[in-house]
């Protein structure tokens, strides 16, 4: 069976995508299971510019198709960010506590501002022979004061969804996978992905 890779070290994503995929006609593997520890460095200005780059670096360095993402949170009031820095926007080393409590320590100086957000998702699928194609998605939400839900991962405990009542933490994974930025942009994915390997 034909391997797909997924490029990233986040095992809340690797989760995720081993759900998402798994009535493919392909065998998912993760960057650990192949060896490969090496981070592609994401220099590119849009999510769509990181998820080709780690896409495209992947596919050369494993030989395998390689599934990859670039997805992040945009706050109105903090004019867009963390944006394409929501992974490392408190350090190299923070938790994804850190990270939310850096955005809401900053929301805190305008409280005047709407506290609309939005989460965004590219993924990026190349072969080793430098096919590639990309899809995206966004959710739209807003930013609470206060953390709640233990499900997910990253921004999702602050990320409030006013038609659910509900932050993205407080979903079960089956209704996430079905609203969320990556599972909306990894459906119109998997279905390129089927439509290429029936051809």
């Amino acid at each position: 069976m034909r391997k797909l890779l997924i490029a990233t070290h986040n095992p809340g994503k690797i989760r995720e995508y081993q759900t998402l995929l798994a009535d493919l006609p392909l065998l998912v593997t993760s960057l650990r299971a192949e060896g490969i520890v090496d981070d592609v460095e994401e220099t590119g200005e849009t999510f769509a510019a990181n998820a080709r780059l780690k896409a495209r670096a992947y596919a050369h360095q494993s030989g395998l198709w390689t599934w990859a993402d670039d997805s992040g949170l945009e706050v109105d009031a903090l004019d867009g960010r963390p944006g394409v820095y929501s992974a490392r926007y408190a350090g190299p080393s923070a938790t994804d506590r850190d990270r939310y409590q850096k955005v809401l320590a900053e929301l805190q100086q305008y409280p005047e501002r709407p506290r609309s957000a939005r989460f965004w998702c590219v993924v990026a699928i190349a072969s080793p022979d430098d096919e590639i194609f990309t899809t995206e998605a966004s959710v739209e939400g807003e930013i609470i004061a206060l953390a709640r839900g233990e499900h997910g991962f990253g921004y999702d405990p602050i990320f409030y969804l006013p038609d659910l009542g509900k932050t993205m933490a407080e979903l079960p994974a089956e209704i996430k996978n079905q609203i969320s930025h990556r599972g909306k942009a990894s459906a119109a994915a998997k279905a390129l992905l089927q439509r290429r390997f029936q051809a």
